[in-house]
């Protein structure tokens, strides 16, 4: 007699090519951060026609949508992001880069496979819930513009994360690892200046928008010093860019804008640290005779790890086994391993030690104040090369991207029968997330008036969609 758990696996197996479908197609129509209208669609699409009951432009983002099913039992969450990247398209049959349009955006991060791991999980789960074999609750939660760190904060504001018991989640890396991540909080800011033009042969008669923000760029370069180091893997760092520079050379520009990212250990620092980088806006703009405005684009927390969901997560990879790569995807690694000049290694390594590690930033952290939660990590990208890359694009559009992302639903899927069939393991979950969070609750990081940026990427994207 099959179990729930190899009932779930044999689902995923049935119906996988009408999944992989949507990614594929996801894949050859990259949009970028706030502008995937074409992959919320096809998702919706999919989830409307599965019986899934399906709220569209959630938290007042036009892509986000949130999709639930069932009446009765623990409320699982799943995540889905969708989101490609600026400048990364890249033809999947070559192992150098080589767009297959210059300029335009590509699935540099693997979020065709991230759009359907969960939703694949989730109605896998869905089967055993129509065959009344389960009692539980599923919610999928569309969230765009996860490479900008930015809807799930907006939707956590709007109360969309309470009540849920547990949240799975999955990425694409250079390795395979059971959860139990943390990562660091973050903020993203633009400081826009506004001055006034002149000639730039009297150049006393303006006030140049774009000295004050060079000035804020060497500030900031200064305040690197002064912020608070974090623990390895979780650094705290300070970027910033110019943008929006108006004028030539022969007028003194009265527009300027410089962007500016961080990261720390926890959101008490990154309070700490923004304030610093206020300051020195508001310094910058008086000294200059310039005015600032300060655009909040996104606020997380650190993310909360939790070692039960993941021992979970760990014993189904187990059970569902990693990733089986074909040869000709491991000879075409290879070959891009060596015109890389990295060291030549084998794809399907074992898992990483279970213990806990660091992460890149990402806002799937907000989740983790909310109930339990972690992220499976599972190999696609070759070792010794990097996410947000053009070689991501290409294995996500391969054979290694359906290996990889059927390896995460199978295992996400199995994850969550477990936690379902033994209800005390999310209570024992739930009671690490408490002890982790120590009497902190979670506190709102965004103003209530501030609204998602909806026009991010829209001016970039109208020159390469489709």
């Amino acid at each position: 007699m099959k179990t729930l758990k190899t009932q779930a696996i044999s689902w995923i197996e049935d119906n996988q090519d009408k999944l992989m479908d949507i990614s594929w197609k996801i894949w050859e129509n990259p949009e970028l951060s706030m502008q995937e209208y074409y992959a919320s669609s096809l998702l919706t699409d999919y989830l409307d026609k599965e019986g899934y009951q399906v709220e569209k432009g959630a938290a007042g983002m036009p892509t986000a949508f949130v999709a639930e099913y069932g009446d009765e039992g623990p409320v699982i969450g799943f995540n889905c992001e969708y989101d490609a990247l600026p400048g990364l398209s890249q033809d999947k049959n070559c192992a150098y880069p080589e767009s297959l349009q210059k300029g335009a955006p590509g699935h540099g991060c693997g979020h065709n496979l991230m759009a359907i791991g969960g939703v694949t999980a989730a109605t896998a789960l869905k089967s055993l819930i129509d065959a009344k074999k389960l009692k539980a609750r599923i919610k999928i939660f569309g969230t765009p513009a996860e490479e900008m760190c930015l809807a799930k904060p907006f939707f956590a504001r709007e109360g969309y994360f309470k009540g849920l018991d547990c949240v799975l989640d999955w990425h694409v890396m250079p390795y395979t690892k059971a959860g139990f991540t943390e990562c660091v909080a973050f903020f993203n800011f633009q400081y826009h200046f506004k001055g006034r033009t002149t000639h730039g042969n009297s150049p006393w008669l303006g006030r140049s928008a774009l000295d004050a923000a060079v000035l804020m760029g060497n500030a900031l370069e200064f305040l690197r010093e002064h912020a608070q180091p974090g623990k390895p893997g979780g650094e705290t760092t300070l970027n910033y860019t110019f943008a929006d520079i108006g004028g030539g050379p022969n007028v003194v520009p009265d527009r300027a804008t410089l962007w500016c990212v961080g990261r720390m250990g926890d959101s008490e620092s990154m309070r700490q640290l923004a304030a610093r980088v206020d300051d020195c806006a508001n310094g910058i703009a008086l000294a200059t005779g310039t005015t600032v405005e300060k655009e909040i684009i996104t606020m997380t927390h650190e993310k909360l790890p939790n070692k039960t969901i993941s021992q979970v997560m760990s014993r189904n990879l187990e059970l569902v086994g990693m990733p089986k790569f074909s040869q000709e995807d491991c000879r075409f690694i290879a070959k891009i391993q060596e015109e890389a000049g990295v060291e030549v290694t084998p794809m399907g390594r074992p898992p990483l030690p279970f213990e806990c590690s660091s992460m890149p930033v990402n806002d799937s952290s907000e989740y983790s104040w909310f109930a339990p939660m972690d992220i499976l990590l599972i190999e696609m990208v070759p070792e010794g090369l990097p996410l947000h890359n053009w070689v991501v694009t290409a294995l996500a559009g391969r054979d290694a991207g359906r290996q990889a992302v059927m390896t995460a639903a199978k295992t996400l899927a199995c994850t969550a029968v477990e936690l379902v069939e033994n209800p005390q393991l999310i209570e024992e979950a739930k009671e690490e997330l408490r002890q982790r969070q120590g009497g902190r609750p979670y506190e709102v990081l965004l103003d209530p008036k501030l609204k998602p940026a909806l026009d991010a990427n829209a001016a970039e994207m109208s020159k390469y969609r489709k």
